[in-house]
Formats: C-alpha cells, sequence, structure tokens
C-alpha cells in the first residue's frame, strides 16, 4: 500500500533534454549529431575509455574534429583551459562526452565559456548528463555551480555501453545515483513530480545492481539500471541538494577520494543524520530499497555487493576528518537538519571506519 501523498502549492522546473534510449542506440550518433546543427565533434574521454572513445571517433568519421582523451576526475582546472584550447584549434562546433561524470564533467567545464553544445553518452550511472550543474577544481577546492549552458542538449543512453563497465564501478557508480534521489526527495525544492522519479530511480537501482554483480552481462539488469540511473540524475538536475552532497565534494575535491566510492561510502550516514527531520522520506527510500531503514538498507545494499564500505579504505586519513568536517560546516547551506559540526565530525568518524550508520 502506497504513501498518502498530501498535494501542496510547488515549483517544477523541467529541463530540456533529448534522450534516445535502448540497446545499440549509439548508432544514432551521427543523426543526433547533425539535429544539434553542428558539424564537427571533438570526443572528450578518460584513459579508460580509449578504446570505446576510438571507437566513436571512427564511427563518425569525417565528423570528427578531433579527440581529447584526458579527462580526469574532480575537473581540474588547468585540464579544462587545455580541452578549451583544444577545442578552438580543431574548429569543433559540439562536444560528444563518452564516458561517465569526469568525461561529461569537463564536457561541462568547456561548454561554460564556449556555448559549445554537448552531446552526451554516457557509460556509467552517475548522472551527471541530466543536470546543469558542474564542478571545476582549483588549487585544492572544488567550486560547484549551476548554468542551463552545460546541460548537454541530446542524451544517448545506451545500456550496451554499460555491459563492460566493471562490476565493483558498477555498484558505487549505481549507489552515487541512488545518492542524487535521496537528497532529491528531502530537498527544500522537492516536488511531486521529483519524487516519483526519485523513488522510481532508486528501486530500479536497488533490484538491478544485485543482478548485476551475478551476472554482469545481464542485458535486462543493465537497461534496468541505466534507466533508473537517468531518472536519479533528472530529479539531481531539477531540484537542490543538501549535506551529503556538499561532504562528497570536500572529500572529493579537497583530498582527491574517489567520486562514485566517496558517495557510496557517505549516503548511509548522511541519511541516517538526516533521519528524524524528514521522516516521510526515509520512508519513501527505505520501501524503494526494500529495507525497513533507509540508511541500514543503502549500507547493507553496498556491502552486500562488495562495495567499499570505509573512508580508510580508498585513501582517507584519519588525521584529516577535523579539516573535512570544518570544510563542510563551512558556507552556509541548506541541509533539514541544522549543521552542528561535532555530530557531522562523528559521521565522518563512522564512514571512515565503515561502521554501520547511526542517528
Amino acid at each position: 500500500m502506497g504513501l498518502t501523498v498530501s498535494i501542496t502549492d510547488f515549483i517544477y522546473n523541467g529541463r530540456a533534454a533529448r534522450v534516445v534510449f535502448g540497446a545499440g542506440s549509439r548508432a544514432h550518433l551521427e543523426r543526433e549529431l547533425l539535429a544539434l546543427g553542428a558539424q564537427k565533434a571533438m570526443i572528450l574521454f578518460g584513459r579508460e575509455q580509449l578504446p570505446l572513445g576510438t571507437s566513436v571517433a571512427d564511427q563518425l568519421g569525417a565528423r570528427t574534429a578531433g579527440v581529447f582523451d584526458r579527462a580526469t576526475m574532480h575537473v581540474p582546472a588547468e585540464l579544462v583551459t587545455q580541452a578549451r584550447v583544444a577545442a578552438t584549434s580543431m574548429g569543433a562546433d559540439c562536444l560528444i562526452a563518452v564516458g561517465g561524470g569526469s568525461a561529461i564533467g569537463l564536457a561541462k567545464a568547456i561548454a561554460l565559456e564556449s556555448d559549445l553544445p554537448i552531446l552526451a553518452l554516457p557509460t556509467t550511472y552517475a548522472g551527471s548528463e541530466m543536470t546543469p550543474i558542474y564542478g571545476i577544481t582549483d588549487a585544492g577546492l572544488k567550486r560547484t555551480g549551476t548554468d542551463l549552458r552545460v546541460l548537454p542538449k541530446t542524451v544517448i543512453y545506451d545500456p550496451d555501453l554499460t555491459v563492460t563497465l566493471p562490476v565493483g564501478m558498477s555498484v558505487t557508480s549505481g549507489i552515487n545515483a541512488i545518492a542524487h534521489a535521496a537528497e532529491g526527495l528531502y530537498s527544500r525544492d522537492a516536488n511531486p513530480l521529483t519524487s516519483l522519479m526519485a523513488e522510481d530511480g532508486i528501486a530500479a537501482l536497488a533490484r538491478s545492481l544485485p543482478r548485476i554483480v551475478s551476472k554482469p552481462d545481464d542485458p535486462a539488469a543493465r537497461a534496468d539500471a541505466l534507466y533508473g540511473a537517468w531518472l536519479c540524475g533528472a530529479v539531481l538536475g531539477s531540484v537542490g541538494m543538501a549535506l551529503h552532497h556538499k561532504l562528497c565534494h570536500t572529500l572529493g575535491g579537497s583530498f582527491n577520494l574517489p567520486h562514485a566510492p566517496t558517495h557510496t561510502i557517505v549516503l548511509p550516514h548522511a541519511l541516517a543524520y538526516n533521519a528524524e527531520a524528514v521522516p516521510d522520506a526515509m520512508k519513501r527510500i527505505a520501501r524503494a530499497v526494500g529495507h525497513d531503514d533507509a540508511a541500514q538498507g543503502l549500507y547493507e545494499l553496498a556491502r552486500a555487493n562488495g562495495a567499499p564500505i570505509a573512508l580508510k579504505d580508498i585513501g582517507m586519513l584519519e588525521d584529516q576528518l577535523d579539516q573535512a568536517a570544518d570544510i563542510a560546516c563551512s558556507n552556509a547551506y541548506w541541509n533539514p537538519r541544522p549543521l552542528e559540526r561535532e555530530a557531522i565530525r562523528a559521521l565522518l568518524q563512522r564512514a571512515f571506519e565503515g561502521s554501520a550508520p547511526k542517528a
């Protein structure tokens, strides 16, 4: 039996983007490029996507202005400058981002000042392709912002491109996507439409990730996970985030921790911190993951499927936790529960150790 929801006044900001979804849909790449009014694209990807990025460049042939294969996590400012210069020198009138958040994030940073349209070809479940949010790391601090110029104009979701995503990365990328929807459910500007997308997106990922662990090349599970990631990304692009995302930006930008594993580890603890302030959102998350407790359910989802659950295991040092708590509590931002420095420091300690979440 579903929850009874009282509909009150709300504002919904839809984000215009064309989505092409389906197995084999990368075949439509040239058609979608031309539909944007573009002629030649710079293909962006990271070194880990070299075979696919090269394949995409070959597929487009004369429509390829050139490739830039150095996308990396957290989008370093100096790399943005290099990529922007490269796009200009190639004469590119479009950017095609092939990969996850690193490639798409780099394309966004270029578009921020060049106005080049982005066509995204996601290979992970990060969701960045559905948002106008960008992040650039400079001098150890990650600066984020929102600008509609960086929202990809077209997204091609081809589940076939996620089949080779390693199982471990699939799980952390999927839980990273869940984090967007989870915080979207208790966002200050949550609304009935985004909440529907959030719960359905969380449920799709929660049921598909264990199937991917059991059978990595299961096409139905891969399609289900990519569908869930799309919904979760759309939520991230439509409403504001809170403590969880602030913590992860701090840990990633200031301590260079890997993006998706950091989200995976921190999410149960951030939910536990906010649980009493947003009980209805926690009920919806718990229902979506099939557990009686949202935070514990996501902790168990990660642990049962081989994902890291401790910051100490992904490069964090214990003597950095105080600094992380200080950064996370600076620059006031909205959260359903007031920011309490000592409680956040305790949250980080539990996340560092891999302990179960606790309010």
